[in-house]
């Protein structure tokens, strides 16, 4: 059974940071789609970051335009746990944030993954970013 749990959600004001992490407990996957997605209220679900991994090595890594060089995606294969360093917060940035996982890395070796082909996810951390 596949369960991630993300902690290190927060309130913090325009400008601060916060670094979200996402555990993964019971995956088995080689290789495998890992990420971050978004969820504002009244809005759709958006994808933030994500990694395709290969089992040996990043093979691709890909930003939202909207947090590019504010951003960054990371994972400890050790502790089987990934980060989202958030830098440079906006009030826009608030959201809920979820992370996701799915074997099928047919579909996240490019620069969008869409979420009809992820399997697994987080129950959701809340970011909030005040002015």
């Amino acid at each position: 059974l596949v369960q991630l749990v993300e902690s290190g959600g927060g309130s913090v004001q325009t400008g601060g940071s916060l670094r979200l992490s996402c555990a993964d407990s019971g995956s088995t996957f080689g290789s495998y789609c890992m990420g971050w997605f978004r969820q504002a209220p009244g809005k759709e679900r958006e994808r933030v970051a994500h990694i395709y991994w290969d089992g040996v090595t990043t093979v691709y890594t890909d930003y939202a335009d909207s947090v590019k060089g504010r951003f960054t995606i990371s994972q400890d294969t050790v502790k089987n746990t990934w980060y989202l360093q958030m830098n440079s917060l906006k009030v826009e940035d608030t959201a809920m944030y979820y992370c996701a996982t799915d074997p099928r890395t047919r579909y996240c070796a490019h620069n969008d993954w869409d979420p009809q082909w992820i399997g697994y996810w987080g129950q959701g951390t809340q970011v909030t970013v005040s002015s």
